[in-house]
């Protein structure tokens, strides 16, 4: 996931000086390097699982290159957000969501590693958190933000875009662990949902 703090820097270097002045664009900015500064620099680090996949990598690899330049080209060169939009009732929305997404995402990580101690193998149910109420918290912390930060940015296409994609990539990836936790796992909790608390 680097590229993504790759092109914000790039970007920010090469940016327009009206956007980089605007306090709305910059919060925005923050947002996006915030997630992908922990996954770049200190979620890695916290792993003790097997490598990933030389495929899988170059995938995301890939994709976090083209989306960290949309996204962080269209706030530092194309689009000036007014600097009052951070006193709105949506830009507040949306970075509370933001937050309360990434708080969501940070903590399921933390229980999912934590499953393991050193030395043990297999799999174990994970407890605590949202994962009380669905197999994929960390996956719904993901996406909780991502539509925050859409939101916050006013709706603009590159954010709804991308929320949307997260939504779809993820969304099916916490549905197919749920059905792989219920196969595995006879005493897996009968009330917990996939995705979203409660729904599904």
């Amino acid at each position: 996931e680097s590229p993504c703090l790759i092109a914000a820097i790039t970007a920010w270097l090469n940016g327009r000086e009206e956007c980089l002045q605007s306090v709305t664009n910059r919060f925005l900015i923050f947002m996006f390097v915030t997630h992908y500064f922990n996954r770049t620099l200190i979620y890695p680090w916290r792993l003790k699982g097997k490598p990933t996949p030389f495929v899988i990598m170059a995938f995301a690899f890939m994709y976090c290159a083209c989306n960290g330049y949309i996204q962080m080209r269209f706030l530092t060169h194309f689009t000036v957000f007014s600097p009052d939009l951070v006193n709105t009732p949506t830009f507040i929305f949306g970075a509370f969501l933001w937050f309360a997404g990434f708080v969501i995402n940070n903590q399921s990580d933390l229980i999912l590693i934590s499953l393991r101690k050193p030395g043990e193998t297999g799999y174990k149910i994970p407890r605590g958190g949202l994962f009380e109420y669905v197999s994929g918290a960390n996956f719904f912390g993901e996406i909780v933000e991502w539509i925050g930060y859409a939101i916050a940015m006013q709706g603009s296409m590159p954010g709804v875009i991308f929320a949307a994609h997260t939504s779809m990539n993820i969304g099916q990836r916490a549905f197919h662990h749920h059905q792989w936790y219920k196969q595995k796992f006879e005493d897996y909790p009968k009330h917990r949902k996939a995705l979203i608390p409660f729904i599904f």
